[in-house]
């Protein structure tokens, strides 16, 4: 069968043959066995559902299996025979190239160069899923096939629930992840129900299509560690950012430390991740001996290298290191996926990467136990790197909310209103107040082509309308579009793509809308082929989440979610090609909801049309919200935002003179 006909025939009517375990492939840990008998049970029917009553005594002891080695159903033997990855545009079947523009992205997030856990379906962060098994995938992908643009495919948590008819101007897919009742919102809750199969963890941009691999993080990471050395007036140059984890999204680290110009050093557990960024070069060196590093580190220092460091252990080790040897860190973080401190995010020192996984099976109370231990070194080690001067910023992955769980001293002795921990998340000290409040954000885009050219060219069209943006841009913005300009610019000998051909820009509405209407232009001539667009889900608007990109909002209400909930509503009615809501994204299922969307550009004056209602919502909505909290950067961008279209009118805050109280 070719590949357009095992895409059109979804689950197939002669069961496949069993397919090995591959143990070459990064594999998902077993998760925690906490169903009951009669939940397994459920878990079987639910799983044996997608198959007609023939097929049902052959797979049960299947599946059965599976649930009892792993903790869940992945119905492996599924699997399709055929290469994981995004094609071009044209190589997919079907009647609508919207719907042919998702098969895309779906297909990339399963990339192997791009997923963390490709055969479990699991883009990153440990538990990021596209899908919850390989029927789910094949039932989505024949949809998609068959869809018309005046239907909408609907999907639950993983499952294709069916095509639905609907419009030319409504979404293409609607997909929601993990919206569960939030008194069900508990680590516990997200394992018995992914084990049921009645919901799972979309991550960000895992459950929602857009991930772009490492790239996706890569330029953000860099503006964070860019303006982490400015705030302590130091040129990177010599200077040494210390870190943790390579996988996922973490997996940026390096490369993003290599663009900044500094040293990094950064631990990993799983020498499989670690031999997999090594190959792809977006580490220089891996090392596995302790006072090898410190040798290394004190050599780059004095040379003042631009170089990345991979330690294959744990990351307490090194902070505790580093200290004995008096070696002077200037900026340190971590982006362990401690979101899931249970189930592989976070491993704990004193043991090996094997043992921990099996402990995490089969004894996830004392697991849990030396994870906590592990985050109490973890903390005390940095606060006594941070007495020294180092300066210490949560990177969003949850890790001081776990660490405060764990009793680690890293509350703060005078705590205010949302400044908790005596260390700010790197939202709070630099992409709130300078990216975000000004409406910068990860905005992306896709060649749907598969062409490198095409790419090439995308980045020539952004240069050129930044640097004419520049021209007029006010003095407070000047530098985020210096830094877009110099990124764009370096873009191509970085060497960022990981699977598709894609591009991640921070960019403002002004700039997304000028940006996108140009790729259109340039899609209409002939130039370039289809463009999709998206974002992160880590933006100005798509996100609620107290312990990160809301964390800058200081009126008491980062605990509320109308703004992500609006974000997709909004974005459903001005034009999107799909969009999704979750709840989870990177910081812990019940700590946040976050929102996404897709959009295709094909040269019509229907997408010119889509892109400008659609991106200028997506970014103003968040901006009017920091704005109502009464950020100072974002009352100006607002402001600035009625200025440039007269039918947008936003409450503006009253600020009280704190003399009065």
């Amino acid at each position: 069968m070719t590949f357009q006909e095992q895409i059109q025939q979804g689950i197939p009517s002669e069961l496949p043959n069993i397919k090995p375990y591959e143990s070459n492939i990064n594999h998902a840990p077993k998760r925690k066995d906490i169903l009951s008998a009669e939940e397994k049970k459920l878990a079987l029917k639910n799983a044996l559902r997608y198959f007609e009553p023939k097929r049902h005594s052959e797979l049960l002891p299947e599946f059965k299996d599976e649930l009892e080695k792993y903790g869940r159903i992945y119905m492996y033997r599924f699997r399709p025979e055929y290469e994981m990855k995004a094609r071009p545009i044209s190589e997919y079947p079907g009647k609508s190239e919207q719907a042919k523009s998702i098969m895309l992205m779906i297909q990339n997030n399963l990339d192997y160069a791009v997923a963390q856990h490709p055969h479990e379906l699991i883009t990153y962060g440990g538990n990021g899923a596209v899908f919850q098994n390989w029927a789910q995938y094949l039932l989505t992908m024949k949809y998609l096939s068959e869809m018309t643009d005046e239907q909408t495919l609907t999907m639950y948590s993983g499952h294709p629930m069916g095509l639905f008819p609907s419009h030319k101007e409504a979404p293409r897919v609607v997909v929601t992840n993990g919206m569960v009742i939030p008194n069900y919102s508990k680590p516990d809750d997200w394992e018995k129900f992914n084990a049921l199969g009645v919901s799972q963890y979309g991550q960000m941009t895992a459950g929602s299509y857009m991930y772009i691999g490492p790239q996706g993080i890569v330029h953000g990471t860099t503006i964070t560690v860019l303006n982490a050395f400015r705030k302590i007036n130091k040129d990177p140059k010599g200077g040494l950012f210390l870190t943790s984890g390579l996988g996922g999204m973490s997996g940026a680290q390096p490369k993003a430390g290599n663009i900044a110009g500094c040293i990094t050093v950064i631990a990993e557990v799983n020498p499989k991740i670690a031999k997999i960024r090594h190959d792809q070069k977006w580490v220089n060196e891996i090392h596995e001996n302790l006072d090898e590093l410190v040798v290394r580190v004190r050599k780059a220092q004095e040379n003042k290298e631009t170089v990345s460091l991979a330690y294959l252990g744990n990351i307490v080790d090194i902070w505790e290191k580093f200290d004995q040897e008096n070696l002077k860190i200037d900026i340190g973080s971590d982006q362990t996926s401690l979101h899931n401190p249970w189930s592989g995010g976070y491993y704990p020192v004193g043991q090996s990467f094997e043992e921990s996984n099996k402990m995490m099976a089969e004894d996830p109370e004392l697991f849990k136990e030396k994870v906590q231990e592990s985050l109490r070194r973890h903390a005390s080690a940095i606060n006594k790197h941070t007495e020294k001067g180092t300066y210490f910023f949560d990177y969003g992955n949850a890790f001081l909310l776990e660490a405060s769980r764990a009793g680690a001293d890293v509350m703060s002795e005078n705590p205010t209103l949302g400044r908790e921990f005596k260390y700010p998340s790197y939202v709070q000290d630099i992409m709130g107040p300078m990216c975000f409040d000004y409406g910068f954000g990860p905005f992306r885009w896709v060649c749907a082509s598969g062409k490198p050219e095409d790419l090439l060219k995308t980045d020539e069209i952004a240069c050129e309308v930044l640097e004419e943006m520049i021209k007029k841009s006010p003095p407070e913005i000047q530098q985020q579009m210096q830094d877009n300009i110099t990124w764009i610019k370096g873009a191509q000998k970085n060497n960022l793509v990981v699977g598709s051909q894609a591009r991640i820009l921070y960019a403002d509405s002004e700039g997304r809308m000028k940006i996108a209407e140009a790729f259109n232009k340039a899609i209409k001539n002939g130039e370039i082929g289809a463009i999709v667009l998206g974002r992160d889900h880590h933006d100005v608007s798509g996100t609620d989440s107290p312990y990160r990109e809301t964390s800058n909002i200081y009126d008491g209400s980062r605990f509320t979610a109308d703004m992500a909930i609006q974000n997709v509503i909004g974005d459903s009615f001005r034009g999107a090609t799909w969009v999704s809501i979750h709840n989870g994204g990177g910081v812990g299922w019940g700590e946040v909801i976050n929102g996404g969307f897709g959009m295709l550009l094909d040269g019509s004056d229907d997408a010119d049309r889509r892109l400008k209602s659609m991106l200028f919502w997506d970014v103003n909505n968040g901006i009017s919200r920091r704005s109502w909290a009464r950020n100072e950067g974002a009352v100006f961008a607002i402001k600035r935002a009625m200025e440039m279209e007269p039918n947008l009118k936003v409450t503006l805050p009253n600020f009280v003179d704190e003399g009065l109280f």
